[in-house]
């Protein structure tokens, strides 16, 4: 059998056009005796790191065995037996080794990379259809022989991305020659210059073509081959036509010009079943059917074996040799690079690499950089030697050193203004064994690089920085150079969680902006250090396995009831139940597991296929984790120590969130920083934005400049916030079970909420009960052995942090700072035989300290059983120093922090809703847009109400918005809808915005207009709001005309348009025309007639039904729900029976409920809309679920004005005796004996509100033993309208009593 190597193959990086997963193709590769591959995808090289680093793994593995098997030949004791054992282990261990070979298949402009010129046209010598010549190119196989060929290939594609990208990335012949060397070159496919030459007839200019790629790249230049002969079904024929035309002249060039040639198969997928998959693949790439006419493939492009190749190209026995030739070419290289770190400007004054070399020796330099803080000598010389090499040598040592010293300054300036001139021994050793570590790992211009841009935004840029995140917080330098804003050392956080220094690792400091500042940053760095050395990082999607199946169906034409269907079978995740019982873990969700596990997925995929649904699991399991689409990373940044085409291979994409292009690296987060570049992350963080915001609210109304950095932590207000559990607006504290948690703890010190910020996750939550129970009181606190209260004390004797667990290892048992770490990790990581090592060290320390084996024991298990689940402090408290910023703001400055959190997210209706609805319970007043006050954004006026910004109008642009305040602020508020029209400017504020205005009620503050007015007909049968802009419009032109006026006339008053008097329409028209145009009600809520009902009978809010975290507490519960119809839909199943969805919405959101069969019969009644309903309902199993999946099942349905008067039988009045005083009896008791006014006992369409009193009872509790007495108030039923629950709601917000419905 011939031998034979794949030169030109695509992966699944060739986005939408190849469908191979590396691994795959390597594994055939060596499953068919073949050792090597190049991997050419299509103008990318996103793929190589993958195929390099998983190569590698192999060559490793390999490479193992033999190692070990040489030793056994080696051994003169060895046994005949073992030595044959032995050669055939060695021999079948060589025959797996790989060689992988770098490539692309480039795009080489017809004419310049540069030219980009859509009017030039050329016929396609294929199709005979025109086409503009610029855009796309021929094609050309590059492959690298070298590591000066790698890096020339990376700067190639790089160009073809940033400067020649026109409808695809191009090069072209001058950029090509000029980074020659180390490439093999090859003709390509049938769009290669050559082919295409050779189709058009142009015979002279094919030999001057292949005369040109000789001159340059001589015998490394190849005349490619391929045969794509079919007899498959649906595949095109007319490649292998062409081919056969094209390859006797191809022949008749090499011969002729002495090149040699090679045969390839262009592989798109792995085999040969593969092909009709591809073809679906094809036809999500160009939006098709597989029905629909469509490019197809031969499906001949699957990775053939040698004897495949061999028989297609038998009369070409050279051409399969030749490809070993070129394998032969290609040398063995590494692409992976130690941190290659960028340059940080070091002022002259201070010192320069020059003056360092004069100044210090090798040996000066040997000794700081392999001792320890103190000058000790800790490294055997061998040790010693092997890191110089590890950090670069002395060339690089000299500048780290200058690095490493300019940073020590600036870290012990920061020092003493962190903490004052004199500083701690504690605080004194910890800097300086942080210097040292930073120093001797290589980093310290990571460090200045980060303190650098950290400086510039908030001193340069006005960014609002957060206080650190992640590990990082745990330094105490990263504190004194304000990279960070919390005091490690106050709260116990560690610099080895950060950098381990018995391990080298790069650091990781992620920084948060806020969202507007982010991209202000990120301009200041790549203006400073050169757009050439900045890029952001790439990232792909792929296609997961629901929208697999999705993908699929659409293009197989199956109809979309039947995809979902069929998609809903499909689990989020598989239970517990179904972990495998040696393993121990739950299968993965993926096509084919399901196909396995869900028993009506099974039936479908096995059992016919009338409907098509069989082969689209098929396929779609074929498919699935394909590359579909790349992205740019979410704030993942690279800032190079040169030009990054020389490390990397660089693209442009579409941001989408900027809309932006971007320079990307072509290697994705996980391959980036093994090539060498350095990776920071810029993260937007939201909360930082709201607190600016809120900030800038509180200047405005009170004239104050808060410094949240500086607000104290031990506010009373803030405190008692958090235990009344009102956090709804506040960062990390705001779900309901958080604030469950908040009111039982009573949180009274910052630690309690960085404990609480740790604790509230899946798994530690267990511990929060016993965490409370201690707190309290209720429990004792405890510790296994005493001394550990010093690290465990904070937390009332419970583990809650990674960073417990290390110290504790290090005051029990001696582990040093590595040691600490290492055990933080392999407990996480549950790695067992570091484990298994370290319980060893832990034990004999522990013993040797005197504490007794079996109670270390005890602590060692409960480290294990906790340590998987156990949080990183550092994270904890910097993220607990936000939310209590945002809690601070919230208790003192309610109105200002509730209007950034309005503005903030007034694109979600969700939040706003949300936000809307815990400023009613706070009393604060949200007022609706309003032309003569709303600003752009929501604001706050000097009566503290919530002003509603213009620009959370649907339909009214910022450029509209601006128009009206600019005007307003130049000349006063405006009298009536004629003065606005008169003089905003009308082209930026146009008739669809000033539409949007009147509905949303933005002038209904305006004299003498109603919104209904401005929508009706007058008396000639035109719409008011087109005769008040034309009257604007007119009066606005003859003002400019008369003040253009060389004479200057007067201008002619101009008659103002009537304005009809309209009957108003019904409240529920007005608000829901109000909603659709600011995403909510605004000034009244249909359901508020049934809000006690809604807030206080109905024991689950229809947003519960949508977070899982909820629902899981509902299982099995009755629940009882109500709301308005606010949507349905109908239809019938696959079998033909009808069904219906209902959604009913309630103050907290919507829910969709579905009815089939008898359900929907029995409810169909109910599908109108605007109907009031109150459900009861089940949550239970679903009757034929197979992974513990739940439904809402409803019972009953009524209608809410037919059965609210009989929900509530009588009201609770829960209060401590102390709090029962002159203020609260003459308030309650003139609520409950007044007469209802026409408001209160009529709702917003003027329906009678309930009128029938309910029965009033009162516990009273003892205060000093808790004791209590229940008594019914018989003389005295209550009317239960919106003065009294308001009044009840107030005093229950401020713990005055409790209240409760039955």
């Amino acid at each position: 059998m011939a031998q034979f190597t794949h030169l030109h193959v695509h992966s699944h990086y060739s986005i939408l056009d190849g469908m191979a997963k590396v691994p795959d193709l390597v594994e055939k590769c060596l499953n068919n005796g073949m050792q090597a591959m190049a991997l050419t995808d299509h103008g990318v090289m996103y793929g190589i790191k993958e195929f390099t680093d998983y190569v590698s793994k192999n060559n490793k593995k390999q490479k193992g065995v033999i190692k070990d098997k040489e030793k056994i030949l080696s051994d003169e004791n060895s046994t005949p037996e073992q030595r044959a054992e032995a050669e055939a282990a060695i021999a079948k261990a060589k025959s797996r080794l790989f060689k992988p070979i770098f490539g692309v298949e480039a795009y080489c402009a017809r004419r310049k990379l540069t030219d980009k010129d859509k009017d030039v046209k050329m016929i396609n010598p294929e199709t005979g259809k025109e086409q503009i010549i610029d855009r796309s190119g021929y094609h050309l196989v590059l492959l690298a022989k070298n590591k000066t060929g790698y890096k020339n290939l990376c700067k190639l594609v790089s160009i073809s991305w940033i400067d020649g990208y026109y409808g695809r990335p191009r090069i072209d012949k001058e950029v090509l020659e000029k980074y020659s060397e180390g490439l093999v070159v090859c003709s390509a496919c049938l769009g290669g210059e050559l082919p295409q030459l050779i189709i058009a007839g142009k015979m002279d200019e094919a030999e001057e073509s292949v005369l040109w790629f000789k001159k340059i790249f001589g015998d490394d230049f190849y005349i490619e081959l391929q045969r794509h002969k079919t007899d498959k079904p649906n595949a095109d024929y007319s490649t292998y036509e062409r081919q056969k035309m094209v390859i006797p002249h191809l022949i008749e060039l090499a011969k002729k010009t002495n090149t040699k040639i090679i045969a390839t198969n262009d592989v798109h997928f792995v085999e040969e079943h593969h092909g009709e998959s591809h073809d679906m693949l094809i036809c999500l790439s160009t939006g098709k059917k597989v029905s629909e006419d469509h490019m197809r493939y031969t499906r001949q492009e699957w990775l053939k074996t040698p004897a495949e190749m061999e028989a297609v190209f038998q009369d070409f026995p050279e051409a399969l040799s030749n490809t070993i030739e070129i394998t032969d070419k290609i040398e063995e290289y590494s692409i992976d690079s130690g941190p290659l770190m960028p340059k940080f400007d070091i002022p002259e004054e201070f010192g320069t690499e020059e003056e360092y070399r004069k100044k210090f020796t090798d040996e000066d330099i040997f000794n700081e950089f392999t001792r320890d803080e103190n000058g000790n000598v800790v490294l055997k010389q061998e040790e010693a030697e092997d890191k110089i090499k590890k950090l670069g040598g002395y060339e690089k040592l000299y500048r780290i050193k200058l690095e490493a010293d300019y940073l020590a300054k600036l870290a012990w300036e920061g020092a003493h203004k962190r903490y004052g001139e004199t500083l701690t021994d504690e605080q004194t050793e910890r800097i300086i064994f942080e210097l040292h570590i930073m120093k001797t790992m290589g980093f310290p211009g990571y460090f200045l690089i980060v303190q650098d841009y950290i400086r510039a935004a908030r001193e340069e840029l006005g960014v609002s920085v957060g206080p650190g995140r992640g590990s990082a917080a745990g330094s105490v330098v990263a504190y004194c150079l304000w990279i960070t804003d919390v005091d490690p050392l106050k709260y116990d956080l560690l610099f080895e969680r950060f950098l381990n220094p018995d391990r080298i690792s790069l650091p990781d400091i992620d920084v948060d902006f806020d969202d507007d500042g982010r991209g202000e940053v990120l301009r200041w760095v790549t203006n400073k250090y050169g757009k050439e050395k900045v890029a952001h990082i790439i990232t792909y999607g792929t296609m997961a396995t629901k929208s697999s199946i999705k993908d699929v169906g659409r293009v197989l034409d199956i109809p979309l009831p039947e995809v979902n269907q069929i998609v809903n079978l499909i689990p989020d995740k598989f239970p517990d139940s179904f972990a495998d019982p040696e393993t121990k873990k739950v299968p993965k969700v993926n096509i084919k597991n399901c196909v396995k596990l869900v028993k009506e997925l099974n039936l479908i995929r096995y059992q016919g296929d009338n409907d098509g649904h069989a082969s689209m699991l098929e396929h779609a399991e074929e498919l699935e984790n394909t590359i579909r689409q790349t992205g740019v990373h979410a704030c993942g940044v690279i800032i190079g120590a040169d030009d990054l085409t020389k490390f990397a291979p660089l693209g442009v994409i579409s941001d989408k969130v900027s809309g932006e292009d971007v320079l990307v690296t072509q290697y994705d987060g996980h391959y980036v920083e093994s090539v060498g570049l350095i990776k920071m992350d810029f993260l937007g963080l939201k909360t930082l934005s709201i607190i600016k915001e809120a900030i800038k609210n509180i200047k405005k109304r009170h004239g104050i400049e808060i410094d949240i950095d500086k607000i104290p932590i031990d506010d009373k207000k803030t405190y008692e916030l958090y235990c009344q559990g009102r956090t709804i607006g506040t960062f990390q504290f705001e779900s309901p079970g958080m604030q469950k948690y908040l009111r039982e703890l009573q949180p009274s010190v910052f630690e309690d909420l960085i404990a609480m910020n740790a604790l509230y996750r899946p798994g530690p939550m267990d511990y929060i009960p016993d965490f409370i129970d201690r707190k309290l009181g209720r429990k004792p606190i405890t510790y296994d052995i005493d001394i550990m209260e010093k690290y465990l004390k904070d937390t009332y004797g419970i583990t809650v942090y990674q960073e417990q667990v290390m110290l504790l290892s290090r005051l029990l048992a001696n582990f040093t700072r590595g040691q600490s770490d290492a055990l933080r990790k392999a407990m996480g990581k549950k790695l067992i035989a570091v484990l298994n090592e370290l319980k060893g060290k832990f034990m004999d320390g522990g013993t040797a300290n005197g504490h007794d084996p079996k109670i270390l024991e005890k602590i060692w298990a409960d480290w294990e059983k906790f340590a998987s689940y156990a949080f990183n402090k550092s994270h904890a408290t910097c993220y607990s120093w936000v939310a209590y910023q945002t809690a601070y703001l919230k208790a003192h400055y309610p109105a200002e922090f509730m209007a950034a959190n309005l503005t903030r997210s007034k694109d979600n209706i969700t939040d706003v809703e949300k936000f809307m609805i815990e400023c009613k319970a706070m009393g604060v007043s949200v007022k609706g847009p309003n032309v003569n006050e709303s600003e752009l954004n929501f604001t706050v006026n000097q009566a503290g109400e919530i002003l509603f910004g213009l620009g959370g109008v649907k339909g009214v642009g910022d450029g509209a918005v601006e128009a009206i305040i600019n005007e307003r602020s130049k000349n006063g508020p405006y009298k009536n809808i004629f003065d606005f029209v008169e003089r905003v400017n009308l082209s930026a504020c146009n008739k669809k915005a000033v539409e949007s205005l009147a509905l949303a009620g933005a002038f209904d503050s305006l004299d003498d207009i109603y919104r209904e007015q401005i929508m009706a007909i007058n008396a000639k049968g035109e719409v008011v709001l087109d005769t008040l802009i034309r009257y604007g419009n007119k009066v606005q032109a003859d003002i400019q005309s008369a003040s253009n006026s060389l004479f200057g006339f007067d201008a002619i008053e101009i008659k103002k348009p009537d304005l009809p008097k309209v009957e108003k329409w019904a409240a529920l028209e007005r608000l829901n025309k109000e909603r659709d145009l600011v995403g909510i009600y605004l000034s009244a809520h249909p359901l508020d007639e049934f809000s006690v009902i809604l807030n206080y009978v109905c024991n689950t809010k229809l947003s519960d039904l949508n977070n899982p975290d909820i629902a899981a507490t509902l299982k099995n519960k009755q629940l009882t729900l109500g709301g308005m119809v606010t949507g349905m839909r109908t239809g019938k199943t696959k079998k033909g029976n009808d069904f219906g969805i209902l959604t009913v919405e309630d103050f907290s959101g919507s829910y969709d409920f579905a009815f089939f069969g008898q359900d929907y019969i029995k409810f169909a009644n109910f599908f109108n809309y605007g109907l009031y309903l109150f459900i009861n309902a089940s949550y239970q199993e679903k009757q034929w679920a197979k992974n513990g999946e739940f439904e809402v099942k409803v019972n009953t349905i009524d209608l809410l004005t037919e059965v609210k008067d009989s929900l509530i039988e009588k009201l609770t009045i829960t209060i401590k005796d102390s709090s029962i005083d002159s203020i609260f009896t003459n308030d309650f008791v003139s609520l409950v004996k007044r007469k209802p006014t026409d408001e209160d006992s009529l709702d917003s369409d003027g329906r009678t509100k309930q009128k029938r009193p309910v029965a009033l009872y009162f516990r009273i509790i003892e205060s000093s033993t808790g004791r209590h007495v229940d008594l019914h108030s018989r003389n005295t039923n209550v009317n239960i309208d919106k003065k009294l629950v308001d009044y009840m709601e107030e005093q229950s917000n401020n713990n005055v009593f409790a209240f409760k419905f039955n």
